[in-house]
This record gives structure tokens, sequence and C-alpha cells, in this order.
């Protein structure tokens, strides 16, 4: 099975080829092959070289509050490019499944998401995002949209490993309690999506469309850094504060929490336990040289 993704970097490509061996290619396709803004036409050619089974979507623009600054450059990557890949897909009869996010909702509900809610993104990225969802859906037949949330891993930026950055120099860290989601493993995507591309090229799929895929369970910005703590043995006392309290320029979602309902019913696949995961990555990255823990590597 040849796998390719877009991105040359990030945690789920990362993750992906942490995966491969000799039943699993993974072709990690980024710039200059793959340039999703300066040069859109020549994607067709570059994916048609690496002559793939399924295409994985997981380039983006991510950097949440930058894209209020930048809105252009943000659906010049996250819509017209995430359709550049689907019509690339579509002409070359390739399934492709596209990485998308819990910033499509506003975070008003008081329970979990499901794939029938409607979305209502409240910030530049989540509709950048929710753009790209529906000109994916609208362009490639055989499609899936999987939206995941507060990803971490042992690579690139996230929430995990800046704690892990700030702890040994802090004594007490302010973190949003007020704000609520799945904190999701790239590792537990990665492994997923393995599955659910098997299940496609068995030539039996017919179930296209949005599938939800987080880790179980729940937890606020602040429970989480705590238990990332407990996890790496350090004494930093949490503060709770309000999202209010910590100003940004993008408005995120207070409910993030998605359910997998779907996702377990179609492609039988149990969610993760987020604490488990977490334990196994704290250790991951505790275990890393410096040098690596803290690279610029983007999702």
């Amino acid at each position: 099975m040849r796998i390719l993704v877009t991105g040359n970097h990030g945690q789920l490509v990362s993750s992906l080829i942490a995966l491969a061996n000799s039943e699993i290619q993974v072709i990690a396709l980024g710039r200059p092959e793959l340039d999703l803004v300066a040069s859109p036409r020549t994607i067709c050619t570059a994916i048609a070289f690496e002559k793939p089974d399924i295409i994985i979507s997981a380039a983006a623009y991510t950097a949440v509050d930058k894209a209020e600054d930048e809105p252009e450059r943000a659906y010049a990557i996250n819509a017209n490019g995430a359709q550049a890949i689907a019509q690339a897909a579509e002409t070359l009869g390739i399934p492709v499944i596209h990485i998308s996010t819990d910033y499509v909702f506003d975070g008003e509900k008081t329970g979990y998401y499901s794939e029938s809610d409607t979305p209502a993104p409240r910030s530049v990225y989540g509709a950048s995002k929710l753009e790209g969802e529906r000109l994916v859906a609208e362009t490639a037949t055989r499609h899936i949209i999987l939206r995941t949330a507060w990803v971490y891993s042992p690579y690139g930026n996230n929430f995990l490993k800046t704690m892990l950055r700030l702890g040994p120099d802090r004594h007490e860290i302010s973190v949003v309690s007020d704000q609520y989601g799945n904190p999701t493993s790239a590792a537990n995507i990665a492994s997923s999506i393995i599955h659910i591309c098997t299940r496609i090229l068995s030539g039996e799929f017919h179930d296209w469309g949005i599938y939800h895929l987080v880790d179980g369970s729940e937890a606020s910005w602040s429970e989480w850094a705590e238990y990332i703590f407990e996890c790496a043995g350090m004494a930093v006392r949490i503060i709770p504060i309000k999202a209010e309290e910590y100003p940004s320029k993008a408005t995120r979602p207070y409910n993030s929490r998605l359910s997998t309902d779907k996702l377990n019913r179609v492609f039988s696949l149990e969610a993760s336990d987020w604490k488990l995961s977490t334990k196994i990555v704290v250790d991951q990255v505790l275990n890393i040289n410096s040098d690596n823990i803290y690279g610029d590597t983007t999702q």
C-alpha cells in the first residue's frame, strides 16, 4: 500500500512515516515539488509521479491567531489548496482522506458534536478549513473528511511539548480551564488512518463522507496540563483561568468535544484513552534529545 501524504513535516506526517514498513509505504510530498499556493497546476503531475494508492491531504495553514491577519493565505492553503489536492485525486482516480478540525464548530453546544451538527466557525482558521471541507466534498467522489482536535506528539509544536518546555523553569503556570476537548495523539490518528486506508482499498468501501477522529474522554486545557506534569514528575502548580483572561486574536470554541460513534460504527475503531496516550508521549519527549524536542517543525 502506497500512501501519499501532503506536507514534508508536521505531526501527522511524521507519525505516519513512523508506521511505514515493508507493506506500508508512506511518501511525504511538500514544497518545492508540491506547492499548494505558488504552483497549484503542478499538483496533479507531482502526485501522479509517485503512483500512490491513496492520498492523505494533511498540509494546512495552522497558525490560528496569525490567520486573522492573513486570511488570504489561510484560504489559499486550507480551501483552495485542499481543492487542488482533491481535484488531482479525482483526475487520477485515487481516494483522498482530508484532515480537518474541531474549529469548524462554534463551541456553543453542551454535548459532544456529531458529524450531522451544523458547523459555525468563529475564526478565519476554522472558516478556511470548513471551506476546504466543502470544496473537497464537491470535487472528489471518493473522499473522507476526518475532523480531529487538540493534536500532540513528540514532533513539532503542540500544547504538551510547550508545557514540558515551560515546566522546569516555572513553579506556577496559568492555563485556561473553561475550554473542553479531546486531547488526541497524532500516533493514534496515524494508526487509525492506516486502518481506514486498508478498508478503503479492500474494494468494498462505500461509506464516504465526514468522520470525527479523536481520543476518548475529555479534558479542559488546565486538567490536561496537570496530568502532563503528573506524568513528567514535575512539581508545577496549574492556576485555572477563564479564556477571557487569556486574550487571543482568534476565538476558540469553548466546547471542542467530538463524538466518534460514527467512526466506531463504520470502521470498528475504538477511541484510545487520552491519559494513556499522553503518558506515552510525555515519556517519548523526555527521552528525546533536547535539540529535537523543541524543533521548528509545525503540525
